[in-house]
């Protein structure tokens, strides 16, 4: 049994196991009931005089190590938005056509060029206009995209709860299938080569004063059954502007507050399939980060501004941003298009697969439903919205907690994120609020 921090009350939502499959893919929840264990040195981040908020910000990747060879995290994250940029515009393009064989990409920047596979030959001009954006490789795949997709979701009626993620691999090769245990005649069940990961589950993973407009990255809490989470970006509903959170955090017209009881509205939108949900309180294009020592404990807390949002290619740097975990960096892209299956919520699609490089925290319990962005590499105060925190996987992968309550919880160094294009498409968003 998880035991909650001093600073957590047990309820019936908190802290619950939602196993994915018997293999423990699991929702994490938390309640708060007052700040946390370590708070940011200077209190409230962004607070300036009463009744407003600084809107100070920082850069949370200058003391992480730069991976690749590269001298700086700009000159990476410069080279990987040339490669984010061709990859969309090559994914546009094969999406219009239902006879495309583009089978995925891998937008890795210490590969230093940008690997299209694609089943037969891809359009010349496409590939022209990718090469002219940066250093583009062209790879044969066996199957192209949608057939992989088509086998995913053959193997997933077939196979059910013995399966925690599905998904196709970005080679085009054939499918990438998350157990516990391993999958007998998987490759028989899809029709396609299938690449089993043994040892695979999952667990969804609050800042702690937050005001109206409300920014990501914060805590919330549900004040109708007590459960705790994280605020994603801000997105635009019908115009107006909501709070994007994860969907196992809470139930339509569930009231949501701050830990210090200000009201944040109700869950107005939500979609289990997604596992996204919209609060109707205000919110704002910024999202809370912090700067950390090498223990992973936060030293100063800032805000950032969100100026659009990107999709997540595999091979891609990517950091978190939850209340209970704060941020974190060194994570990287490992598989997207994945469906996930938890037992007692449902099937999620649209997920992303990602890991800490380091084998250290990423997410962890009540970071669920917080961001995932990209670094803008001419501005490193900037973000790009990339995703919104699902799962862990607690089982195999835990590790120590790091940033506001370090003790008490259950974290882990790989992790589920949705999509925010998917997300959004869930609950009708139609962007994300800039800053």
């Amino acid at each position: 049994m998880i035991r909650p921090h001093p600073t957590v009350r047990r309820s019936t939502t908190m802290l619950r196991r939602v196993a994915v499959t018997a293999f423990g893919l699991t929702l994490l929840v938390a309640g708060v009931t007052a700040a946390p264990a370590t708070a940011a040195p200077d209190g409230k981040a962004g607070v300036a005089a009463p009744g407003g908020k600084a809107r100070t910000a920082g850069s949370f990747v200058d003391s992480t190590p730069v991976p690749g060879g590269f001298a700086s995290w700009a000159e990476l994250l410069t080279l990987q938005q040339r490669m984010n940029t061709a990859a969309a515009r090559i994914t546009t393009a094969a999406e219009r056509s239902a006879t495309s064989g583009f089978a995925g990409i891998v937008a890795d920047p210490t590969k230093r060029q940008l690997q299209v596979y694609w089943k037969g030959e891809p359009p010349a001009n496409l590939v022209a206009n990718a090469r002219a954006t940066v250093a583009t490789q062209v790879l044969s795949a066996p199957y192209s995209q949608r057939e992989l997709l088509a086998a995913a979701d053959r193997l997933r009626a077939k196979a059910g709860d013995e399966i925690t993620t599905v998904g196709p691999r970005a080679d085009g090769a054939g499918l990438l299938v998350g157990t516990q245990d391993g999958l007998l005649g998987a490759t028989a069940l899809a029709g396609v080569p299938v690449t089993v990961q043994t040892g695979v589950a999952a667990s969804p993973a609050t800042r702690w004063d937050d005001t109206a407009p409300w920014w990501g990255g914060a805590a919330w809490r549900n004040a109708t059954t007590g459960g705790g989470c994280s605020t994603g970006f801000g997105v635009f509903q019908g115009g107006v502007a909501r709070i994007l959170s994860a969907a196992h955090c809470g139930n339509i017209n569930n009231a949501a507050t701050d830990p210090t009881g200000q009201s944040m509205g109700i869950v107005g939108t939500r979609n289990a399939g997604t596992d996204t949900l919209l609060l109707s309180g205000s919110s704002g294009g910024r999202v809370f980060n912090n700067s950390t020592n090498a223990a992973g404990g936060v030293v100063s807390e800032f805000s950032n501004q969100v100026i659009g949002a990107s999709a997540s290619q595999v091979g891609n740097w990517v950091c978190t941003s939850g209340a209970y975990s704060g941020t974190r960096c060194s994570i990287q892209v490992k598989a997207r298009n994945l469906c996930i299956n938890v037992r007692n919520f449902g099937q999620v699609c649209g997920q992303v697969q990602a890991e800490n490089t380091t084998r250290t925290n990423a997410v962890g319990q009540g970071d669920s439903g917080g961001p995932v962005e990209i670094v803008n590499a001419a501005n490193t105060l900037q973000v790009w919205a990339t995703g919104t925190n699902t799962a862990i996987d607690d089982t195999n992968t835990s590790t120590a907690c790091t940033g506001y309550v370090t003790t008490g919880r259950v974290c882990a160094w790989r992790f589920y994120y949705e999509d925010i294009f998917a997300g959004m498409a869930g609950v009708g968003a139609s962007g994300v609020v800039l800053g």
